[in-house]
């Protein structure tokens, strides 16, 4: 049935990922939101398989991110009928599993070496497609099927990569192209970044061939997030989904979504030494520094004038070359060389950047004309020489870069055209002192080449697309090396403490990129690892000095999931991962530029035992479907039980080990979960659970429409204040109340660590902590800022933890057909009180740290007060409740809370609990909804 595999990518898969696939085809057909008539014509007509699902879930944990894609096909016809399962992943990451569910027959990938000059039909291929710009392209991977008819499949593909820092920002991109409207269209991202999360936005979907280096070119892409998509973070926490329905897919486009869903952001970092991380034997050293003055640049421009860039090529090249010359520095030397079958050097040495020079090298390339061959190898050598020359000549700082840009469009045709040739004399005479950046521009460039270029000589290489866009993608490019800050970074690490580090010498550091280093402890259990970074900068020299803990943080020492599928049990770590892949990347780099037969062979074959052992794709390892057991074997049969987990639950035992009771992610409160006793619900009524003797007491405040209530009030102390706001309703037929009143509003004020303001409806949360955030209450979504963390489960309730050691959760009460006296409201409960101070006070407050117990115990009370038994017929039972040094009677009852659902039994005070509380309801009015300084016995005041 398999025809051809090609390239998509995921995380290990989830446990749901599977089974929902499983179960997914055993029932009806399911295609989400209602389509309207004229799209589901559309749909009807069309005679390919009918794509019920597309989704990718991508986890991105300390720059490193696992994706994680599925798709669910029918076929609706008569007949069989092929399908072809397409997905553009980045070129710089690794597959790292492929499974098919056809019918009820399951093909379970699995990574195998692969056999030398063997072309297996039943292994993964890479396949690059016209988008592939280098570093920042992409690849297609394809699987075809011949599909049954009436039958259903699914496609689940996982991929891994590190994330690179370009002009200040991270870039995460998923390819959005299904190719037809979908039912179920879901991308979701989550980004965990321990060191804090500085920066984050999401662009308007994009192709991937028009998108800029890291932050983007100059121009303007920032135009908003894409329609459906929601945005929630913290300080070291966002989640992003872009969940568009049919009716906004057709918006989009009309025959599907076509783009890029993209998610920059930077993280906070240390200034010093760099942010370095250490789990369980592996560390990961990220240096970027920032606020260095930078260094002077040599740098030729290399343009390519042969016959074949006449037109749009030319122009388009030429104008970005203008503005890239207008952001040379006064301390820069530049010069600027056409070739076509001969080398025309604008000038015989680099000359001073200053508005004369300026304007005469734009003059200069303005009156390049496109002819004859392309000699690359003699642009190259004339260029090399001329900056070779300045150096010699100690015409130049000795702390300077040293740079080639060289753009071209095709292959040599004239002179040397031999490539290992051209790599060759390259290389002898650039003598790792030059750093050549290529430039491919349109589909016939010989980009292999250019890669080996760059490779060999400490530069960088990207493919433009030949369209509207291409100086905006060259300016982009340039944007990424204009500013050099440190030259000669050297990194150092005990060589008895650390193994298997990848590179520690970079020629160059520009500014808004990144170092990443990663490496592999000799001693798990090291108790400090001694760091040393030696660099150059314009005005010194630099050495920093650092001993780094190594003792693994607790929120990462209970991290549950796999990074191997088969051996169960096993911990993920993410920094190995991220050792992995690095250090794959740095061997296959490596094979590339080795010339040696035996040299490429001992590459060859660490490579690949690397990347079997670690479940990754690589030019030589295979990804071979086999068939699984039958389809009552489980996930864990097909992945082992570890696998299952995957980093999502990485990402909640991370984010949610400081919290108590701070609310899962996945698994927001149960709107009936017992939370606590002592809440303030209904109409309202107040309980108040006083643990140590079993006392439950309750009471009521008949209050007006417009009160606001103190609830809690800890302002002086814990910073916390909570305010209730009453609406009015007509009481029920036969009541004995005039009128009900209800919680409409919920106001939370936090005055520490910083002042943030939260405000809780039925419909909305609006949170206020500097930035305004508004939540829909039928959106389930977790945010948090500054030690303030909110949860939401939709139409349910609302979950506030403060600092840890706080948490309130807010009930929401909905009515479908609300009878006169009924109101969509809010119930107040009280999780968690133990960062409240003993000196807290309001309406429910000031029982916090108090005691209750009953001083005269009513006839047949027996030894359990807190449980009398049930009175008889007409009777109530009585008792006297000392609380501090009030005398109450109290009688029992049993009252419903939780939306009605639950019934606790108390002993109830009357009256307004005018014996209860200190002094009387009307004391604990505030002046408006946040208003923290009405002090009990105080008339209020309108001070914030």
């Amino acid at each position: 049935m398999l025809l051809l595999l090609g390239l998509c990518l995921a995380l290990p898969l989830s446990a749901g990922s599977l089974e929902e696939a499983r179960g997914w085809r055993d029932t009806p057909e399911q295609v989400g939101l209602r389509v309207p008539r004229q799209l589901r014509l559309l749909q009807r007509l069309k005679t390919k398989p009918l794509m019920a699902e597309f989704s990718v879930k991508s986890t991105i944990i300390s720059r490193y991110a696992f994706t994680t894609v599925s798709c669910r096909m029918l076929n609706r016809a008569s007949e069989d009928q092929e399908f072809e399962f397409q997905m553009q992943i980045p070129a710089a990451a690794f597959i790292t599993n492929f499974t098919m569910l056809i019918g009820d027959k399951v093909y379970q990938g699995e990574i195998t070496a692969r056999e030398k000059k063997t072309g297996d039909k039943g292994t993964a291929k890479r396949n690059k497609t016209t988008e592939d710009n280098g570093e920042k392209g992409t690849e297609t991977f394809r699987a075809s099927v011949v599909l049954p008819s009436k039958d259903k499949a699914a496609f689940l593909l996982s991929y891994e990569e590190l994330l690179q820092r370009r002009l200040g920002k991270y870039e995460h991109a998923v390819s959005v192209r299904p190719q037809q409207l979908v039912g179920r269209l879901t991308v979701e991202v989550d980004v965990l970044e321990p060191s804090g999360i500085s920066a984050l936005e999401v662009p308007r979907l994009q192709n991937s061939g028009h998108r800029g280096g890291g932050g983007g070119a100059r121009g303007d892409d920032d135009l908003g997030p894409p329609p459906s998509t929601v945005i929630n973070q913290n300080e070291t926490f966002a989640k992003i989904t872009f969940k568009p329905s049919v009716v906004q897919q057709a918006k989009i486009a009309q025959n599907g979504i076509l783009g890029d869903f993209i998610v920059r952001y930077d993280v906070n970092r240390d200034q010093s030494i760099g942010d370095i991380q250490v789990l369980d034997g592996y560390f990961v050293h990220y240096f970027a520094p920032k606020d260095l003055p930078p260094l002077p640049k040599n740098v030729v421009f290399v343009l390519d004038s042969s016959a074949s860039m006449v037109g749009t090529k030319l122009r388009q090249t030429k104008d970005a070359l203008f503005t890239i010359l207008h952001d040379l520095r006064p301390q820069d030397r530049f010069n600027i060389i056409g070739f076509s079958n001969r080398i025309k050097v604008w000038k015989d040495h680099l000359v001073s950047v200053t508005p004369n020079n300026i304007r005469d090298g734009k003059v200069y390339i303005h009156h390049m004309s496109p002819t004859g061959g392309t000699d690359i190898n003699g642009a190259l050598q004339r260029a090399i020489r001329l900056l070779n020359d300045l150096v010699a000549h100690n015409d130049v700082e000795a702390r300077s870069v040293s740079l080639i840009v060289f753009l071209t469009d095709g292959k040599p045709t004239v002179g040397e055209t031999h490539t290992p040739q051209i790599l060759n004399n390259t290389r002898e005479a650039a003598r790792g002192q030059v750093c050549i950046f290529t430039v491919g521009i349109g589909d016939d460039v010989d980009f292999k080449l250019l890669e080996k270029l760059s490779l060999e000589n400490c530069g960088l290489t990207r493919r433009v697309q030949e369209d509207e866009d291409a100086g905006s993608q060259l300016i982009g490019f340039y944007d990424e090396i204009r500013t050099p800050l440190l030259s000669d970074i050297r990194v150092d690490y005990p060589p008895s403490l650390v193994e298997h580090a990848t590179r520690t010498l970079f020629p160059n550091y520009f500014n808004g990129s990144e170092i990443v280093i990663a490496g592999k402890l000799a001693d798990k259990g090291l108790g400090q690892l001694h760091v040393q970074v030696t660099a150059s900068n314009s005005k010194k020299f630099v050495l920093l000095k650092k001993d780094v803990p190594v003792d693994p943080r607790k929120v990462e020492s209970d991290v549950p999931g796999s990074s191997k599928p088969e051996g169960g049990g096993q911990d993920p770590n993410h920094l190995e991962r991220l050792w992995s892949y690095l250090t794959l990347k740095e061997l296959l780099s490596a094979w590339l530029q080795s010339d040696g037969e035996q040299d490429r062979e001992r590459l060859r074959q660490k490579v690949q035992a690397l990347a079997v052992d670690h479940r990754f794709l690589t030019p030589f390892t295979a990804l071979k479907l086999r068939k699984s057991a039958p389809q009552t074997a489980t996930l864990e049969d097909a992945y082992g039980v570890s696998a299952a987990t995957g980093p999502e639950t990485v990402t909640q035992s991370l984010r949610g080990a400081h919290l108590q009771p701070g609310p899962a992610l996945q698994k927001p409160y149960d709107p009936r979960i017992r939370i606590s006793k002592t809440s303030a619900d209904g109409d309202p009524h107040f309980v108040v659970d006083f643990p140590l003797s079993k006392l439950t007491v309750c009471f009521n405040i008949d209050g007006q429409p417009g009160d606001i209530l103190r609830l809690v009030s800890d302002h002086t102390d814990s910073g916390v204040t909570v305010n209730g706001e009453l609406i009015g309703a007509p009481a029920p037929p036969n009541g004995h109340k005039k009128q009900r009143t209800y919680f409409r509003t919920i106001t939370i004020l936090v005055n520490k660590p910083e002042r943030s303001y939260l405000e809780i409806t039925p419909n909305r949360v609006i949170l206020d902590g500097g930035d305004r955030l508004v939540l829909p209450c039928n959106q389930s979504t977790v945010v948090g800022s500054r030690g303030l963390e909110v949860s939401v489960s939709a139409n349910a309730n609302v979950t506030v933890t403060i600092q840890g050691t706080v948490a309130f959760v807010i009930l929401i009460h909905l009515y479908k057909k609300p009878a006169p006296y009924q109101r969509n409201h809010l119930g107040f409960y009280i999780a968690n009180s133990k960062g409240l101070s003993s000196s807290c006070h309001g309406l429910l407050g000031q029982f916090l740290n108090q005691e209750a117990r009953l001083t005269e115990e009513p006839a047949g009370l027996g030894k359990s007060p807190a449980k009398p038994p049930s009175p008889e017929a007409g009777e109530l039972s009585q008792a006297v409740l000392k609380v501090r040094d009030h005398q109450v009677p109290v009688v029992w009852k049993q009252r419903k809370i939780y939306n009605g659902e639950e019934q606790v039994d108390c002993w109830f005070a009357r009256n307004n609990a005018a014996d209860l509380i200190d002094g009387e309801y009307k004391d604990y009015l505030a002046a408006h909804p946040f208003d923290s300084e009405t002090a009990f016995g105080q008339r209020p005041s309108g001070g914030l």
